[in-house]
């Protein structure tokens, strides 16, 4: 690996100090990009979300998907944690058509905006880059639960099916 030379990181440093966002409306609107991508934050739960129905619907596909090992126990955390980030886009994209629809009323509280204003306020395809998220959240929860059955129908003594991947090619060449 090449080392930097001690030129190039004080040029480094010296573009770094002309980046960012220099004016107020620029501020205004990215200081909630963390925001609209709290879709698919790290954090499960968000501090105005319930942690008593996090932990009870956990608890119940828990037992549902009665983990044994700690890989099925992985894998079911990763459904609980993706099927509630799916309830969240729910919430989002009703507040995203709330916004896109009454754009009128005072929505831009800095203070009060919530995620799906934050998405709508953002690029112009903001409902297809939510869209993709959600599909991006759906295939998790399938292909962890997929996952969760072979290893499952494996510990059973059963011959689980080999996973399937199928490569769709739709171009017209």
């Amino acid at each position: 690996m090449n080392k930097t030379s001690q030129k190039q990181l004080e040029a480094n440093r010296q573009n770094a100090k002309l980046g960012g966002v220099k004016t107020e409306n620029g501020k205004a609107v990215s200081k909630y990009n963390a925001l609209k991508h709290g879709l698919l934050s790290k954090v499960v739960l968000f501090e105005e979300e319930d942690d008593i129905l996090l932990a009870d619907f956990g608890r119940k596909l828990r037992t549902e998907l009665n983990p044994v090992t700690e890989l099925e126990l992985l894998l079911v955390d990763r459904i609980i944690a993706n099927t509630w980030r799916l309830r969240r886009a729910m919430k989002i994209e009703c507040e995203m058509m709330y916004f896109d629809c009454y754009p009128g009323e005072n929505h831009y509280n800095p203070e009060e905006r919530t995620i799906g204003e934050a998405f709508s306020c953002g690029s112009g395809n903001a409902y297809g880059m939510f869209v993709r998220y959600e599909a991006s959240i759906e295939r998790g929860i399938y292909k962890a639960l997929h996952e969760l059955q072979r290893i499952q129908a494996a510990r059973n003594g059963e011959k689980p099916p080999a996973p399937i991947a199928i490569d769709v090619d739709i171009s017209k060449d």
